[in-house]
């Protein structure tokens, strides 16, 4: 059976998307059959994978519409690399389901068929505590929580992870951290390496070894819906995420 991960932070611009993107990719080129779904409105999963950003299908139509999710996944340019992409409608999906029941487990009930034909699942959180995250975390097996090496890393971890110890006593028992990956590090700077070692003092082994740098290959490889690996695999942001990924296999 599958492993579902969330990738989540409520702090945007700390790396999530591109970790979701390249982690996958990196799975995927060690022969994990991966699948990536796009949970946050914006769709930037979606344009980062080659994928138009008004996709008429995504993840909502499986959510709201009882369509079989099997039937929205799309191949990537990358073998064994499936995206679910992000359609419009689902900016409008919490306000659609507010007075519904069981509306936390919608994502949960989508992906039940789904842990079979794949290795791993990936769900791309938006950067908000929403009901869209809530649902990402009843149905997933683990959280994994890019933190950028910067001044306000710290920012919303603690907010975070009171909604996951909600998540667990109300809605999902199993669910854990899967680990904290710092993001976006520059080696040039003193601040960097001092916010990594006081992450590290911080939160100990949840904190994955491995460090994703801050690279302008990282940077571009979206902008031609392509994952940094077939972008440029001998860049550090590509090897990094190579490495991430087997210390996630390891775990």
């Amino acid at each position: 059976m599958g492993k579902v991960i969330a990738v989540a932070n409520q702090k945007g611009g700390v790396g999530k998307t591109t970790t979701s993107i390249n982690l996958a990719a990196s799975l995927a080129l060690n022969n994990s059959r991966v699948l990536i779904i796009d949970f946050d409105p914006q769709g930037m999963a979606t344009i980062g994978l080659g994928k138009p950003k008004e996709e008429k299908k995504g993840v909502y139509q499986a959510l709201m519409n009882g369509v079989y999710l099997m039937d929205l996944v799309q191949p990537t340019e990358l073998d064994n690399l499936y995206i679910c992409p992000c359609s419009p409608e689902l900016a409008g999906f919490e306000a659609e389901i507010f007075s519904e029941d069981k509306r936390e487990a919608r994502l949960k009930n989508a992906l039940r068929d789904m842990r079979k034909l794949f290795h791993f699942i990936f769900i791309d959180c938006p950067p908000s505590l929403s009901f869209l995250t809530i649902n990402a975390l009843v149905a997933a097996d683990s959280v994994l929580i890019p933190i950028q090496t910067e001044f306000f890393c710290m920012e919303g971890l603690p907010d975070l992870l009171r909604t996951l110890e909600e998540v667990r006593a109300h809605l999902n028992p199993s669910l854990h951290v899967e680990g904290i990956a710092l993001t976006m590090f520059d080696e040039r700077t003193n601040l960097s390496k001092q916010v990594a070692e006081e992450v590290r003092q911080s939160l100990g082994e949840i904190i994955f070894s491995e460090i994703i740098p801050r690279t302008v290959r990282l940077a571009e490889a979206p902008s031609f819906g392509k994952p940094v690996l077939l972008y440029d695999i001998k860049s550090k942001g590509a090897q990094s995420y190579l490495n991430l990924a087997r210390e996630l296999i390891n775990r």
